[in-house]
C-alpha cells in the first residue's frame, strides 16, 4: 500500500483524478487501526481495481479535517476524483465489514 505524503486537498485531488482510489486513514497510536492493518494486504489483493493509499491522520490532519474524517480507521473511495463512498467513523472495523463496504460500492 502506498503511503500518502503530507498534502493538501488540492494536491490530493490532482493525485486521484484518474482511476479508482481507496484512502485508508489511520494513526500509529490507534489500536482499532492496528486491528485492521494485518487484513489490508488481503483486502488489497481482493480489490485490485482500487489503488490503496495509506493516510497517516496525524501527518495529514488538515486533509482529514477537509474530508470530514474525525474517526479512524476510516475509508473513502474515489473514482476519477469523485467520492463514491465512505466508511468513516471511530469504530473498530473487521475485514468482513471493509469488504462489505467495498462490495457495496459496485451496486
Amino acid at each position: 500500500m502506498e503511503a500518502l505524503a503530507k498534502m493538501t486537498s488540492d494536491e490530493l485531488s490532482k493525485k486521484i483524478s484518474k482511476g479508482k482510489y481507496m484512502l485508508f486513514f489511520s494513526a500509529t497510536w490507534c489500536s482499532d487501526c492496528s486491528f485492521i492493518k494485518p487484513s489490508m494486504p488481503e483486502i488489497e489483493k481482493e480489490y485490485t481495481e482500487y489503488h490503496f493509499l495509506a493516510v497517516d491522520r496525524d501527518e495529514n490532519i488538515d486533509l482529514a479535517a477537509d474530508l470530514s474524517v474525525f474517526g479512524i480507521p476510516s475509508f473513502i473511495a474515489f473514482d476519477d476524483g469523485k467520492e463514491v463512498g465512505r466508511f468513516v467513523n471511530k469504530d473498530r472495523k473487521t475485514k468482513k465489514q471493509v469488504e462489505e463496504f467495498i462490495d457495496g460500492l459496485a451496486s
